[in-house]
């Protein structure tokens, strides 16, 4: 199967789609070891990594999708490692990484680790009979530090190969901390709450709601990620999962009537398009532009991903007290947290010892602790639960690690990104924006459900 193009999944791969500089605290340019001539180090800074032995004169090197300059924070990451180890990392990032990174699995030459953004990518790669299962010791760091469902995306018939890495949060909505203080209005906890409270800014004659869904190739994706998000709400994670793995059929009741649900707030005149046009302008309007009415004060509310930070003007105050922030787009009650969101895993195609141990190395709390070091401004956060969330210094990076790490929370990897690309790159996102053009929910999911592969 083809690679296909995908969602964006945090902030910084948004600014790299956008053409957008991000300041990172950098250590010099490509990867290499730290320890020096003398190897492995022996302070007693090193001791979490003596695990790993001495690795002098062995090279371990990562292949990404991960580019400049948002790969600056990853090597800066491995150096820890580098010099208490003795190894040397050698990164490579590539834009053509989804493609490449199966032509070289193919071919028989892949790079010992790849860290992979999707979890069906994740199997395609597998497929090729070249990936490894993971070690023991990664295995036991995914059981302690990160939910069944994250171990699960990792997982392929049945046998585990790659600890998760980075993740990204969908599951919120932005809007202006001043308005909601000026207006008395406050944060839903739950479905009905967020219809009431569109219904009380409606009702003032402004129209709560902003989107935008125009994205070149792949317009039509946002309205994707809000089925998904209802989909969940409504029918739970198990039939979430069902409708993903097209167990039940696109077309079912659960998410004909998700899409009913994303359409009572994304289809209804007396809600959208806040400060853009009436509901139709949706689809003309980049998902760029999407929320930046909230800024002027022409609508209220954005539903966006936490990546949606980087897109709003320079000087803009992004935080609970700041010109925009966000919230949980709340479920259907305030005892269920379902979380939608992306992520990447650490796949190896070695089982060199040295690779076993960078591979381990990656699944720990140290690792993510470490590339929160490495990232000053923002703009990464983990699933991993040994994350000091206190070490983040983006408010919205708090937000979203805080609803990762949120013990009643349940995550689903985004559905379009697991589906078939004749779905999730294709009929999804074209019927979606004829939806959002007038189409009805029923033809919409049944022109769906008629694309599947057979």
């Amino acid at each position: 199967m083809a690679s296909r193009p995908t969602k964006p999944l945090n902030l910084l791969a948004l600014g790299s789609a956008l053409g957008l500089t991000f300041t990172l605290a950098a250590c010099g340019g490509g990867s290499s070891s730290a320890a020096g001539a003398g190897g492995a180090s022996t302070s007693a800074d090193c001791a979490a990594y003596s695990q790993y032995g001495n690795l002098k004169g062995k090279t371990v090197t990562v292949f990404t999708g991960i580019v400049t300059p948002e790969d600056t924070p990853y090597m800066d990451s491995y150096k820890p490692f580098e010099k208490c180890t003795g190894a040397t990392v050698t990164y490579e990032g590539d834009k053509s990484f989804e493609t490449q990174v199966l032509v070289r699995a193919k071919a028989g030459n892949p790079p010992d680790i790849a860290i992979v953004p999707q979890p069906g990518l994740l199997k395609q790669l597998v497929a090729t009979g070249k990936a490894k299962e993971a070690p023991a010791a990664v295995a036991a760091n995914v059981d302690t530090w990160w939910g069944a469902d994250w171990k699960a995306y990792g997982t392929v018939d049945g046998k585990f190969y790659a600890a998760p890495s980075g993740a990204s949060i969908k599951s919120l909505v932005w809007y202006s901390p001043k308005e909601f203080k000026d207006k008395g209005y406050t944060v839903p906890t739950t479905l009905d709450e967020l219809k009431t409270l569109s219904d009380k800014i409606a009702a003032t004659g402004k129209k709560p709601w902003c989107a935008g869904i125009a994205s070149g190739e792949a317009t039509g994706w946002p309205v994707t990620d809000w089925m998904e998000d209802m989909m969940l709400r409504l029918s739970g994670p198990t039939e979430y999962d069902k409708w993903v793995n097209h167990t039940i059929a696109f077309n079912s009741a659960g998410p004909t009537a998700a899409l009913d649900m994303a359409g009572s707030f994304l289809k209804n005149d007396k809600y959208v398009n806040g400060g853009l046009g009436g509901v139709k302008s949706i689809a003309t309007t980049t998902f760029q532009d999407g929320g930046l009415p909230i800024l002027t004060g022409k609508c209220s509310l954005h539903r966006q991903a936490s990546f949606y930070a980087a897109n709003f003007p320079a000087g803009t105050k992004v935080a609970e007290d700041g010109d925009v922030f966000a919230f949980y787009l709340p479920g259907k009650d305030v005892t269920s947290k379902p979380l939608l969101g992306g992520g990447e895993f650490n796949l190896a195609f070695s089982d060199r010892p040295e690779v076993k141990a960078f591979q381990t190395y990656l699944s720990t709390d140290t690792w993510a602790n470490n590339k929160v070091a490495s990232s000053p401004n923002g703009g990464w956060i983990s699933a991993n639960k040994g994350l000091d969330v206190s070490k983040l210094n983006n408010p919205i990076d708090k937000l979203a690690a805080g609803l990762l790490q949120d013990k009643s929370a349940v995550f689903r990897f985004d559905g379009s990104d697991q589906m078939p690309a004749a779905i999730g790159s294709n009929a999804f996102w074209k019927q979606s924006t004829s939806w959002i053009t007038g189409q009805s929910t029923k033809e919409t999911v049944d022109k769906i459900e008629a694309a599947w592969p057979k």
